[in-house]
């Protein structure tokens, strides 16, 4: 549930504006609410130095640039950095000079391929015989023209490329003809050979230097922790509001932390105002569920969004919809195994890493969620290559049409949620009244997708569906209002969201679509295999390698698929019935 709050301002002396800022980080509980915007030199040196830790520790992450086994053994002993700061500026230098030469490098190679048709000259000597009467100057000719040259011009066909002729023209005169005259590099083929070898050895000796500075890893991510915290205190020192010699900061408390704020306003003889938030407010947005629930967080982290503060929480459904969705989207039992055992060997490798153990449980439930449903179709690792007389525990969802009318039925199901639980927050105003008339035209849609995809009758009973729900909806969305507006809104609503209704409800079918592809997929690899069979050595190691990369290839795609579609039917479709925007952020209270 999102959590209420209040917003609270302190009133303290300007020379205590220090300790004051301190002992809230003590206390951990206000989200900062600046009354101007933080500025000051100290603030740019803080902010400076995170963004120079950021990249040197960035550089020293890059697995491509740094040496492998310099990085697995300097990790292993971390050591101090007496100056970070000289050491990550290093770092950044050497980066960007590597990135110069590696840059250049692919010039060089460029014009080695160009000019190495021409064979190996020195532009120098070229143009010192020009200061002395002799000019020779390169030259693209068409093949026809070369008969037109004039005497005394000696002509030395090179190449030919398409039409054109590459030659090199000899005069004791200055070359003028109506061609293209091909400009001489700064160095000749050789040199730029020469050179590139020699780039190539600096830029390995710049990776070898950067990669000793891995031991300082630790040093500079501890570093921009430490910035990090200081950065924040003086944000809110210098966000402080001031009048004559009052400072003053503001921001939002949970509701049960008022106690703690009163106690330390007392204790630190602090002036005080609690107050209710007001529509105008900003408020961050807190979330508190039961532990089961909280094993979603990691997805609303990854997908970064956050329901506003005055939204609905919908953490809960989220998590319930979401292992449904996955055991349908995967629905195969053995990628469901290699999935847990995945999750299984993450988890005890990374134990001391995570901070909660919320991202590996979620991962178990969903596994187990595709494990249950590979078993109720008879899926592992696909359906036809298994034995006859491994059946499904639940043929009907085999069937193509009973799978999309069960998508079908979920859609509707999920969007009445939505416009009951709508419901309950605005009783006991009669406005409530109007999700009801939609959750009987959802229902109504549900119907008219089952006739128009699956060629079911239209019941006569949908048609009242639809009848009644538009007539409850048009009367109810804004009782409030005389009734000419009322009822222009509630038609307004109607129009705006009844063919929306419709197409909702349809695009659960990609549960279905996703799902059955998953195992069309495995089905196609395993008949290949098959075909080939294990008659011989190297026919046996085909079929194995044509096994593995269909099955490898459905665990990478699977995530995939969860994402797209299993992530969007919630945040999405259901949400935009229940009119949760997602316009909301994080509460990040001040602390040490």
């Amino acid at each position: 549930m999102i959590v209420p709050m209040k917003k609270a301002t302190i009133f303290v002396q300007s020379k205590d504006a220090d300790g004051a800022i301190n002992e809230l980080r003590s206390l951990g509980i206000l989200h900062v609410e600046h009354h101007k915007a933080p500025a000051g030199k100290e603030i740019e040196i803080i902010a400076s130095g995170i963004s120079m830790l950021s990249e040197a520790i960035n550089i020293l992450s890059e697995q491509a640039f740094i040496n492998r086994a310099a990085r697995e053994r300097d990790a292993k002993t971390p050591r101090p950095a007496k100056d970070w700061k000289t050491a990550a500026l290093h770092i950044i230098d050497a980066r960007k000079r590597f990135e110069q030469l590696k840059e250049y490098s692919v010039t060089l190679k460029a014009m080695i391929t160009e000019w190495g048709r021409w064979g190996d000259f020195e532009p120098e000597e070229i143009n010192e015989l020009s200061e002395k009467g002799m000019f020779i100057e390169l030259y693209q000719i068409p093949v026809k023209k070369l008969n037109t040259i004039p005497e005394g011009i000696f002509v030395k066909k090179i190449f030919t490329k398409g039409e054109f002729a590459h030659c090199v023209l000899v005069s004791q005169s200055r070359i003028d003809i109506p061609y293209k005259e091909i400009m001489l590099p700064k160095m000749g083929p050789d040199k730029m050979q020469a050179r590139l070898s020699e780039d190539a050895k600096v830029m390995d000796s710049i990776r070898k230097a950067v990669s000793r500075f891995v031991t300082y890893k630790n040093t500079f991510q501890e570093t921009k922790r430490s910035l990090e915290k200081e950065l924040e205190f003086n944000h809110a020192l210098k966000g402080m509001g001031e009048d004559s010699e009052i400072a003053y900061i503001s921001g939002f408390i949970p509701h049960d932390a008022e106690a703690l704020i009163k106690d330390a306003s007392k204790r630190e003889k602090w002036g005080l105002l609690v107050d209710d938030v007001s529509d105008e407010d900003k408020v961050p947005t807190l979330i508190r569920n039961p532990r089961w629930v909280s094993i979603i967080n990691p997805v609303f982290k990854m997908i970064e969004i956050v329901p506003g503060y005055s939204e609905l929480d919908i953490s809960m459904w989220f998590l319930i919809f979401f292992s449904i969705f996955f055991g349908i989207l995967i629905g195969d039992a053995g990628l469901g195994a290699v999935y847990f055992i995945l999750t299984l060997i993450f988890h005890r490798k990374l134990k001391n890493i995570l901070n909660s153990n919320a991202l590996p449980i979620l991962f178990y439930l969903l596994s187990f969620c595709a494990i249950i449903w590979g078993v109720l179709t008879a899926t592992f690792f696909g359906q036809e290559w298994l034995s006859p007389y491994f059946k499904p525990l639940v043929p009907a969802l085999n069937d193509y049409r009973n799978m999309q009318n069960i998508c079908f039925v979920i859609g509707a199901f999920q969007l009445s949620i939505a416009h009951i639980w709508r419901a309950v927050i605005k009783a006991p105003s009669i406005a409530a009244l109007s999700e009801f008339g939609w959750v009987l035209i959802l229902w109504g849609a549900f119907f008219l997708a089952r006739t128009m995809v699956l060629a079911y009758p239209f019941p006569k009973l949908a048609l009242w569906f639809l009848s009644i729900g538009a007539v409850v909806v048009i009367i109810f969305t804004s009782p409030n209002r005389n009734i000419i507006k009322g009822i222009g809104a509630g038609l307004g609503s109607l129009l705006k969201n009844l063919v929306n209704s419709f197409t909702d409800i349809v695009s659960y079918v990609r549960l279905f679509a996703v799902g059955l592809a998953t195992v069309a997929v495995a089905d196609a690899f395993n008949k290949l295999a098959l075909d080939i069979g294990f008659n011989g050595f190297f026919a046996g190691i085909a079929t194995s390698l044509i096994l593995i990369l269909g099955q490898v290839l459905n665990v990478l795609l699977g995530p995939m698929s969860i994402l797209v579609h299993g992530v969007r039917l919630n945040v999405l479709e259901f949400c935009s019935h229940l009119e949760v925007t997602w316009s909301g952020f994080s509460y990040k209270p001040l602390k040490k």
